[in-house]
């Protein structure tokens, strides 16, 4: 028999998927959990993941001609009041402020103070605060398409949590754009949907399915919420981003009108969008293994770690100079034009030690220099998207004329690995007793990785919708854009349907 490599990672993802995934994050340094309920904290290596996510996605909102602004923290409650839907859909979500100050308590202890007139809300999403704006600075058509976007942090009061995917607070971007008409709008929140589903498969190298939400599954207050959804190694659906036509529903709430070019008053077309640190646990789930975290070289905070290895002084001279060399080679060039980055190890760590940080961590691309490499003008190579125990030395010079070239077979074959997990489990499913198997686990208690995306029909009653969600925690994930019309039976009542939607269980 051969015997079982160990892994750096326990659980497995075999094991215990959700304990794994917290693991990859101990392990990986990405972040901990804060003495705040529901709260983390972001650790270096976590924040410079979302930092090089930030920088690549403003590059793309800014080529789209929209420019970054900032809006308050706290909303006050009327705000939340003007927009009947908005309100109910994250009423429960919602931390509210209700006095200004502290004030000693004669025991020792603090108490609030200073009650405020209006209850103020903590941001869990910004349309009604932005539309107070924007009611101000459109008044006519020549002040239109307003494009504005935020990088900011949002409260949601959740009662599970979970690092990265589901947390009260977290970081994000959120669009918000204002139009002339219709039409305009729908085009603004499509063209977004497509950015998204570029940055995830380009840069983070996660196929998505665009599709459209359900009715219940919508934002509070949209006319129609659009969505990449992508599928984690568990076969779990994560939705990764979302792109709102808001029709003319919060400029009615906000006064946001404009003299058109017929001179009447009218009401504006507005949009939003947005996505958030969530994408860091989609990096997690997609690409990670049983040794830790994946990380596709367009998004890793080091593309490069070189681990030096030597045993006394004159080595070390001899092997820093080696690096030097290699590091003038790569300080000037670009990788998808921006510097490559890379690290030299010098800590007073054992070789293999190190090795294994840098291994859990996802780093694209290690080199191990010795004194032999020196020698033979080479270095000894691992690439992340192979098993660690893969290595080979490679000639210097064609290492480095070849890096930019390997930077990118890594991320497309990380790319064709998830694109292989979707494809496989897929699934068309027109029977209900197959269904309800192939999301029914065969150990209850402890349930195995199963399921997957199920493309089946919907008759489009909610009733159904609710009934599978209450039978197998599974939901319409979206109704894909690209869903051909096609004649069916809906797979809970059995009912005519029209076209099929995507059934899965999600995080």
């Amino acid at each position: 028999m051969t015997k079982q490599r160990k892994t750096a990672i326990t659980p497995t993802r075999a094991e215990d998927y959700p304990q794994w995934y917290q693991q990859v994050i101990k392990f990986a340094d990405l972040a901990e959990n804060s003495e705040v309920r529901g709260c983390m904290v972001i650790k270096p290596w976590g924040y410079a993941i979302w930092e090089n996510i930030q920088a690549n996605m403003d590059e793309l909102f800014k080529e789209s001609g929209h420019v970054n602004a900032y809006f308050p923290l706290f909303i006050p409650k009327s705000y939340f009041e003007k927009e009947a839907e908005h309100v109910e859909g994250f009423a429960k979500e919602c931390a509210v402020v209700t006095h200004s100050r502290l004030e000693e308590d004669g025991k020792g202890g603090l108490k609030p103070a200073g009650e405020l007139s209006e209850e103020l809300i903590v941001r869990p999403t910004s349309e009604t605060i932005i539309g107070a704006s924007f009611s101000r600075w459109v008044n006519s058509y020549r002040d239109l398409p307003l494009l504005i976007n935020q990088w900011c942090n949002v409260v949601r009061w959740e009662l599970r949590t979970r690092m990265f995917l589901r947390t009260t607070e977290f970081l994000w971007q959120e669009g918000h754009t204002v139009h002339e008409t219709r039409e305009e709008a729908q085009t603004e929140t499509f063209r977004m949907l497509d950015i998204y589903a570029r940055f995830a498969e380009e840069y983070l190298a996660i196929p998505v399915i665009k599709g459209e939400k359900t009715e219940a599954e919508k934002f509070p207050g949209a006319l129609n919420t659009y969505c990449i959804e992508a599928m984690m190694q568990d076969r779990k659906a994560l939705q990764s981003g979302t792109s709102h036509f808001l029709g003319q529903n919060f400029a009615r709430a906000s006064n946001i009108k404009f003299q058109s070019r017929e001179g009447r008053e009218e009401l504006a077309w507005t949009t939003s969008w947005g996505v958030s640190t969530r994408l860091i646990g989609a990096v997690i789930m997609a690409h990670g293994d049983d040794d830790g975290l994946i990380l596709p070289p367009r998004i890793a905070p080091i593309q490069i770690v070189i681990i030096p290895i030597y045993r006394n002084e004159e080595d070390k001279k001899k092997i820093f100079d080696f690096i030097d060399r290699i590091k003038k080679d790569l300080y000037n060039t670009r990788y998808h034009d921006h510097r490559i980055r890379l690290e030299v190890d010098d800590r007073e760590l054992g070789g293999g030690e190190k090795l294994w940080s840098w291994i859990k961590k996802g780093v694209p691309v290690r080199l191990e220099i010795g004194p032999r490499d020196v020698s033979n003008d080479s270095v000894f190579m691992g690439r992340r998207d192979r098993e660690p125990q893969e290595k080979e030395s490679v000639k210097l010079d064609l290492f480095l004329t070849g890096i930019t070239a390997l930077l990118d077979e890594i991320q497309q074959n990380i790319y064709n690995r998830a694109l292989d997990s979707l494809q496989q489990n897929s699934v068309i499913i027109d029977d209900r007793d197959e269904f309800y198997r192939f999301f029914t686990p065969r150990h209850e208690e402890n349930p195995e990785i199963h399921g997957g995306f199920s493309y089946s029909h919907w008759c489009g009653s909610s009733n159904c919708e609710t009934k599978i969600k209450e039978d197998l925690k599974v939901t319409i994930r979206c109704i894909p854009l690209t869903a051909p019309e096609e004649t069916g039976r809906c797979i809970c009542c059995g009912g005519e349907s029209a076209k099929r939607v995507i059934f899965a269980k999600n995080y």
